[in-house]
């Protein structure tokens, strides 16, 4: 079975601008001050004295925004929260170089709204220097005046170990306290903690009340995730329309594990008909946009021949493509292509390479694969030792024909190495 989702928290973007709100209004058919004018068009909606006056970032008019604010600054030009907007601005159009100037000088004077943009780009090294721990300082400073943007960041640091040691504990409780603050994708997040049981206790009701308040919000995350909830049956009793619908408002959303999943979902009729013409259609789409889980699922059809005719060099790239971009079951079919000679010239060296990628994230039909590969001797010294550890491996987590595999090669072992055990597998 193709896989059909791999939800990670990085779904929920790091960059905290903001959430799908509508834009408020200062004075009720009155004319606006020039600072009034330039919080309606680019401050944020968590700020404090400005909730339900900000825009989100998705939804800024950002010409009328620097317009705004560069007026608002030539009345006004020591006011920092406008130097903040006309930064977060001048980021949401895409021009950082401008913005810095104005969210340094922000950040400075203790803005939270600069201070998480700053901080953010710290840690992702987005026109600045890298310094992821210099970005949590920011952060950290933005989340002590309650801006839910900064604490769903400084949680994001947390979960992920960037700038500071990885607590899930510290990421549920920024990720819970953005959320409680209504920042969409923070809900999104510590529903992802409730689900997996990190830094709180794994309660699959709170994952999915979470990921609904999300999706309700307007957070695709929050529908692609809360798709997986009744695909899975996770707290609630399993619905596979549920879920196709779902998964169907987070592709209309933007998330491309929405689009990749509405795939899966066509692919295997689970919720609705099958179709391999549409799955193919919404695999295209996330894999053109990069997303190497649907570059992997793609492949598979074009391996396999389902769905489009049968095309092992086209498979081949795709496998490369999300291999190459970390997808360890792409990196385990990549290997066997190597090892087959399927779509390429047999390459064991390469084949051992993708297998072991894959094997030392602790895929269990990779690890199966390097036993074969040892086992036999392809591009490496036949070992039925080393064989047995990777079968042995492979089996304790759980994959049975390494299991199997075991039983045989531990019998063959006894008979001075005559015989052959089960051998290779794909991953789906």
């Amino acid at each position: 079975m193709t896989y059909a989702y791999a939800f990670l928290r990085t779904l929920a973007l790091p960059l905290g601008l903001g959430a799908v709100m509508v834009a408020g209004s200062i004075g009720a058919a009155m004319a606006q001050s020039p600072h009034e004018k330039c919080a309606t068009e680019a401050a944020s909606p968590y700020e404090s004295g400005y909730e339900g006056v900000g825009v989100d970032a998705a939804e800024m008019n950002v010409n009328d925004a620097i317009a705004a604010c560069k007026a608002a600054l030539s009345a006004s030009p020591t006011a920092i929260e406008v130097k903040a907007w006309l930064g977060r601005a001048y980021y949401v159009a895409n021009d950082v170089p401008t913005a810095l100037p104005y969210l340094r000088e922000a950040a400075d004077a203790n803005n939270p709204v600069a201070l998480q943009i700053l901080g953010d780009m710290m840690i992702t090294g987005e026109g600045v220097p890298t310094d992821m721990e210099g970005g949590v300082a920011l952060l950290q400073r933005g989340a002590d005046q309650n801006y839910a943007p900064a604490q769903n960041s400084l949680g994001l640091s947390y979960d992920f170990g960037e700038g500071v040691d990885q607590d899930y504990n510290n990421a549920s409780y920024y990720y819970l306290a953005a959320a409680k603050n209504g920042l969409p994708r923070a809900m999104s997040n510590i529903g992802l903690m409730y689900q997996d049981g990190l830094g709180v206790p794994q309660d699959y009701v709170a994952a999915a009340a979470w990921f609904l308040k999300a999706s309700d919000a307007g957070d695709a995350a929050g529908m692609v995730n809360l798709g997986k909830v009744y695909q899975d049956g996770l707290g609630v009793p399993p619905d596979p329309q549920k879920a196709f619908q779902y998964y169907k408002m987070g592709h209309e959303a933007g998330d491309l594990y929405g689009t990749n999943n509405l795939g899966f979902m066509y692919e295997t009729g689970l919720g609705v008909e099958q179709n391999l013409t549409l799955a193919v259609q919404y695999y295209q789409e996330a894999a053109d946009q990069g997303l190497a889980l649907a570059e992997h699922n793609l492949a598979i059809l074009y391996e396999d021949g389902r769905g489009v005719k049968q095309d092992l060099g086209k498979a081949f790239d795709l496998y490369t493509q999300a291999a190459e971009a970390g997808e360890t079951r792409a990196q385990v079919n990549l290997g066997l292509m190597y090892l087959d000679g399927r779509g390429t010239d047999a390459n064991y060296d390469m084949a051992y390479y993708w297998t072991n990628e894959a094997a030392q994230s602790g895929h269990p039909v990779a690890m199966n694969n390097m036993g074969y590969i040892y086992e036999n001797g392809l591009g490496v010294t036949k070992d039925l030792q080393t064989a047995l550890q990777w079968y042995q491996a492979s089996a304790d987590a759980g994959y049975q024909p390494a299991a199997d595999a075991v039983s045989s090669l531990t019998e063959i072992i006894r008979n001075g190495g005559q015989g052959k055990s089960t051998g290779k597998t794909k991953a789906k």
